[in-house]
């Protein structure tokens, strides 16, 4: 059975109960598994798409577990390999996401940071898998990983895969002299489908922006202006098919608005504008909304039906603990 392959690296995501790791008696930490492809990877296999998972873990008893967390949600995890030393971290300094908090990356020299071509064995690597996700995380990590990437994608494309991209866009990881400009665009011409928001296709494929947007800007402004940025990538990019672009708010810790919109080059919808004050949990919702939107696109709904598995899926996500979404929208 054909499936979805997710790859990128596998995370451990440290989380502070309080809103300090020092607070005087409440210097506890919870751990969860994570990575945006993992959660994309959770969202959809909980949809009832057949998923696939590949990063690299060392071999030890940690990463069993997660492998085996992976596996109870029907994730196939065959593919994974053992190697290097360490997974990669992320501390999170703010309770749940539910802050403008810092992020501390801990990732180099992770298992999967270290892979090269040498590593993959490519034909297993893309048996019996009809559509490719990966994201921006994987390049931003070190020049290897661009080639690696560039490699896996080609690869792909040759096998007549879907290929589908997260612009996630996180400054603190572009740290080896390159700037997202320098690097994406390169690797978003073997993509089918793409998602993000406005603001960082501006960053990472160069689509025009307006400085002056801000919180307050009028939806109908932001609807039109995505509308224009996907029209700009898909005359940049010839393959592309599939634009969605999230607009996530946060005015305070629990009062969040999320809605999305989805571009196709015939079609153009939105969503509707959800609004909640009951935020468990933000991190993740962008890679929920990424699998909603993987599996309605396989499910060939329409464009209406597209944007709202994706952003419904999305928004499920803020109320539930940890990165993995739940499946729900």
């Amino acid at each position: 059975m054909n499936s979805v392959l997710c790859l990128g690296e596998i995370l451990i995501r440290q989380q502070a109960l309080g809103n300090s790791f020092f607070e005087p008696n409440n210097n506890l930490l919870r751990i969860y598994p994570g990575g945006s492809e993992a959660n994309v990877a959770a969202t959809l296999a909980q949809m009832g798409t057949p998923t696939s998972y590949f990063s690299a873990f060392p071999d030890n008893a940690l990463s069993d577990e997660i492998i085996r967390t992976l596996d109870a949600l029907k994730i196939d995890t065959s593919k994974v390999i053992k190697t290097g030393d360490r997974i990669g971290t992320y501390i999170l300094l703010s309770a749940n996401g539910l802050t403008k908090g810092e992020v501390i990356y801990d990732r180099k020299y992770s298992a999967f940071s270290q892979l090269d071509i040498a590593d993959i064995q490519v034909d297993r690597l893309l048996h019996s898998v009809d559509w490719l996700h990966w994201t921006a995380l994987t390049p931003a990590l070190n020049p290897q990983m661009v080639t690696l990437i560039q490699y896996i994608l080609s690869e792909a494309n040759k096998r007549n895969i879907t290929i589908s991209v997260d612009l996630n866009y996180r400054n603190r990881l572009w740290q080896y002299g390159k700037d997202p400009i320098e690097v994406m665009p390169q690797l978003v011409e073997y993509c089918d489908v793409i998602m993000g928001n406005i603001w960082a296709a501006n960053k990472m494929l160069g689509t025009s922006i307006d400085e002056a947007f801000h919180r307050h800007t009028p939806t109908e402004t932001y609807v039109d202006y995505s509308a224009k940025s996907a029209a700009e990538i898909f005359t940049r990019f010839p393959k592309a098919k599939h634009i969605a672009n999230t607009f996530r708010f946060m005015d305070e810790a629990r009062h969040n608005y999320f809605y999305g919109t989805y571009h196709s080059r015939q079609d153009n919808a939105m969503s509707r504008i959800y609004e909640t004050h009951e935020v468990v949990d933000r991190i993740g919702s962008g890679d929920a909304f990424m699998g909603g939107f993987i599996h309605a696109l396989k499910q060939h709904k329409s464009p209406q039906e597209i944007i709202d598995t994706a952003t419904g899926a999305g928004y499920q996500k803020l109320f539930v603990e940890g990165d993995f979404g739940n499946g729900k929208y």
